[in-house]
């Protein structure tokens, strides 16, 4: 794997995290009084600059453990880690995370099977799967369809397993894949929609919850004519979706992508992330601004990861 394609990645979802986390749950009306236009610290949580989540947190886990191979007891355990010994924690200290998590990570630490931790009702498709897939990209980068639906089916399951869930992360990480192999060939509206397909053609040829798909029909009729005032931002994980894609497709740089993921307000680090991840694989680390990556908190050790992981074959 490309060493490039992995900082990409990995600092691109968690700069946006950091930009996002000062001003979490602050609605969009009042952001606009007062725009973010670069990274700041404290706010909402009190916080330093450059300090990122959980959806980063929980990103850097799943990395982490894929660099040993594809275990889903080694993720389960890397995420109980980290809420119970602050374990790729920013500062050594778990500040945020959200409810369907932490009921999965309190059955992670009990020893139920980590595939029968995760919520499975419908109010359970919360973000919560969605924020921490992007890592898995590049282990599935070469794998059959059949098998990426499995891998990300069983990683979102830890916490999410509501099929919404699962659906909205094989998008997402289809999305991500065609980013890294044809970015160069086609461009990144032709990219989602391509990603986008190629996810709803599997799902209907394999009839996995085929009724599921009523809920992505925005994404699939083309999310990009939308006006602001129809892109949600909370927490649900089809507005999450939404609303990293639309700011995606319609801004020309990662800067101008992640910010106005963070301007979009309410659920500013989670849809900053999002967006952030694969604005970073398409355009780059060269266009991810210096002065936010040497912000934030524990780079050097987000650069070793990024280099285990391009490093070792995840097999």
């Amino acid at each position: 794997m490309d060493k490039n394609s992995v900082l990409s990645g990995l600092f691109g979802l968690c700069i946006g995290d950091a930009l996002g986390v000062p001003v979490e749950f602050k609605s969009r009306d009042l952001i606009k009084k007062s725009p973010v236009t670069d990274m700041l610290g404290f706010g909402t949580h009190n916080q330093p600059v450059g300090t990122w989540s959980d959806d980063s947190s929980l990103s850097f886990c799943l990395a982490d453990s894929l660099c040993n191979g594809y275990n889903l007891v080694d993720i389960a355990d890397k995420f109980s880690k980290w809420f119970f010994q602050n374990y790729w924690t920013p500062h050594n200290k778990v500040f945020d995370i959200g409810i369907t998590t932490r009921n999965a990570i309190y059955k992670i630490r009990e020893g139920i099977p980590p595939l029968q931790c995760g919520e499975k009702s419908e109010r359970s498709n919360g973000n919560g799967s969605l924020m921490r897939i992007l890592p898995l990209v590049y282990h599935l980068y070469n794998k059959e369809e059949k098998e990426i639906f499995q891998k990300v089916s069983e990683v979102s399951s830890i916490t999410h397993s509501h099929p919404r869930s699962i659906i909205a992360c094989f998008i997402y990480i289809q999305i991500a894949l065609q980013i890294l192999k044809f970015k160069d060939k086609k461009p990144k509206t032709k990219l989602c929609e391509d990603g986008i397909l190629n996810s709803i053609n599997f799902i209907i040829k394999n009839n996995y919850f085929v009724d599921e798909l009523q809920h992505f029909k925005r994404i699939s009729n083309n999310i990009k004519k939308l006006n602001e005032n129809e892109i949600l931002s909370g927490g649900y994980v089809i507005h999450t979706l939404e609303a990293s894609l639309w700011c995606f497709i319609n801004y020309n740089c990662y800067e101008e992508i992640v910010l106005k993921a963070v301007n979009l307000g309410d659920d500013t680090d989670t849809t900053a992330t999002v967006a952030g991840g694969i604005a970073g694989l398409y355009y780059g680390i060269n266009d991810i601004p210096k002065k936010w990556i040497d912000n934030i908190a524990k780079k050097d050790e987000i650069i070793k990861l990024c280099n285990r992981i391009a490093e070792i074959s995840l097999d």
